[in-house]
């Protein structure tokens, strides 16, 4: 054969080799590379930890920053972070803890125990306006600071003797104080780069932009393309560097789960942040029943009233409304029992506690209420617009409550489908009528649900205040002992289901996919997870 045939039948058979080659996907190379491919569900509204709203941007923060304790995801209990241990004194007012040798900001700079102190005072600063603020107000004067009724910074309960020291004094016995400072409004953020790009309560800054942003945790920001992904990369700077098994993370803001799933079929994520809900009963009962995880998830799905807005401010409509949803059966035929019904508002498994009011649906009384409120039959009232972000799950459920609405009660909704952050921004700023909200528990206490209602609250976004309600969890936040305290909390939910500023629905879970090669990614009730555990296998 002459060479020149040789040569283009060698070249012919190679490129039909390569023809029939399969490409790698982004999972495979991924597990290979180390970088995990990871569905977050939804944009993030920003990186600065003392902004934020939203579950899935908290997902976000957990790789960038790190609070005095971490979260240890099974147990929901206090793990050391950049503190490596602390004490109370025996009246439980003061708490000392001792930050790790060699502590680095992300750019080389010490992180010393002023940064923690500098950063709550800004979170705590009026001019901030933290939504989540009242987490720290354990501390002495923080509630008072945050009001504008103290304004000497060097008033609140927070000191740092020397670098590696953070002694914190609280204005009552806070027992799970530890656990406060693993969330997000506790993460420090570098005074000095914050500052480099504006006020220190700028909440607009350019700091938390890539190139910009500076944290203390075991990834750093590399790039955030708006809508299409957030990535971030091994922080060679963290404490526990040699610990951290992947060299990177990419975080994709996926809010249709259909798309996830899609994705996840082709080997482009390793896990999903849902799983849509007509596709549960076929992984649970298919071949890759192995690859669909169901985790135990603290959290509560609910409708918010405006009770500004008449006749909402009417506590006997609110109830009526209330009272007129079938929370099972939205369970049960809608949601393929993914997830359980709420008729209380605490989920259940929270830190022992059992919630001993209900709203079950009883619909011949919720038409006396309605009645009594003036509005028999729905008579006289206009239609009301439910506001709902734009996913799979709660459009579905309140398409199921406003039929419910109009066949029990001859009540009309409209329902507007928004973006997550747009409901949000509505409901801060009191910008709706009814609105669908969902809940995690910042830690594993009933607290972390009922203090959002307290009269004024950062996240209280229905107008709705009650003395009564806020003596309850005030007198809860005094009373050491558990059982007393519990017993505050139970009389304090049944006044909030009673006058039904907000109704609850469903109860959260975690349905996700996940690819066998993810190892270490533990169920986790809270919802945050220590991504240094995390690795992956082949």
């Amino acid at each position: 054969m002459p060479a020149r045939l040789l040569r283009f039948t060698a070249l012919c058979s190679f490129l039909a080799l390569g023809a029939c080659s399969r490409r790698e996907t982004l999972v495979e190379i991924g597990t290979r590379t180390g970088i995990l491919h990871v569905g977050n569900g939804a944009e993030p509204e920003s990186l600065d930890p003392h902004v934020l709203n939203a579950y899935t941007d908290q997902r976000l923060e957990a790789a960038l920053f790190e609070g005095l304790c971490a979260l240890d995801e099974q147990s929901s209990q206090p793990a050391p972070g950049a503190a490596e241990r602390w004490e109370s004194s025996p009246d439980g007012l003061t708490w000392t803890f001792h930050l790790r040798a060699g502590l680095q900001w992300s750019n080389g700079e010490p992180l010393t125990a002023d940064d923690f102190v500098q950063s709550w005072r800004r979170n705590l600063a009026p001019a901030f306006a933290s939504a989540y603020a009242y987490l720290l107000f354990p501390i002495k004067n923080a509630e008072a600071f945050n009001a504008g009724k103290v304004t000497d910074p060097a008033a609140l309960g927070l000191a740092a003797p020397d670098a590696r020291t953070v002694v914190i004094t609280l204005e009552r016995p806070t027992p799970y104080l530890p656990v406060l400072t693993a969330a997000t409004p506790w993460y420090p953020v570098n005074p000095r780069v914050v500052a480099r790009f504006g006020a220190l309560t700028d909440r607009a800054s350019a700091w938390t932009r890539p190139g910009n942003l500076v944290g203390n945790g075991p990834f750093v920001l590399k790039e955030w393309t708006p809508g299409s992904r957030l990535v971030v990369e091994k922080n060679p700077r963290y404490w526990d560097a040699a610990a951290v098994r992947l060299n990177g993370i990419i975080f994709y803001p996926i809010e249709n789960p259909d798309v996830e799933e899609r994705n996840f079929r082709a080997g482009q994520l390793h896990l999903t942040n849902n799983l849509p809900l007509s596709k549960i009963p076929a992984y649970r009962e298919g071949p890759d029943a192995a690859r669909l995880r169901t985790d135990l998830f603290l959290q509560t799905y609910f409708i918010r009233f405006n009770v500004t807005k008449p006749p909402l401010d009417n506590p006997k409509l609110r109830r009526a409304l209330s009272l007129a949803i079938d929370r099972d059966t939205i369970s049960r035929t809608l949601l393929h029992g993914s997830r359980a019904p709420a008729d209380h508002f605490v989920p259940p498994a929270t830190a022992g506690y059992d919630s001993r009011a209900h709203v079950p649906a009883r619909f011949d009384e919720a038409r006396h209420l309605l009645a009594a409120a003036g509005y028999p039959g729905g008579a006289g009232l206009p239609v009301f617009e439910l506001q709902v972000r734009n996913d799979e799950l709660q459009p579905k459920i309140v398409e199921a409550v406003q039929a419910m609405w109009l066949r029990e009660l001859g009540v009309r909704i409209s329902i507007a489908l928004l973006e997550q952050k747009v409901t949000i921004a509505n409901q801060q700023a009191l910008d709706y009528t009814i609105g669908v909200n969902g809940w995690v528990a910042d830690f594993a206490d009933p607290v972390t649900f009922l203090d959002l209602f307290v009269t004024g609250g950062g996240n209280n976004w229905t107008g709705w205040g009650d003395p009564a309600y806020d003596r309850l969890i005030a007198a809860a936040a005094r009373t050491v002992d558990p059982k007393q305290r519990y017993e505050l909390l139970q009389q304090a939910e049944a006044l909030l289901l009673e006058q039904a500023p907000v109704t609850p629905l469903i109860f959260g879970a975690r349905n996700f996919l996940i690819q066998p090669s993810v190892k270490g990614w533990e169920p986790a009730p809270v919802g945050i997870y220590q991504y240094k555990k995390i690795r992956l296998e082949p």
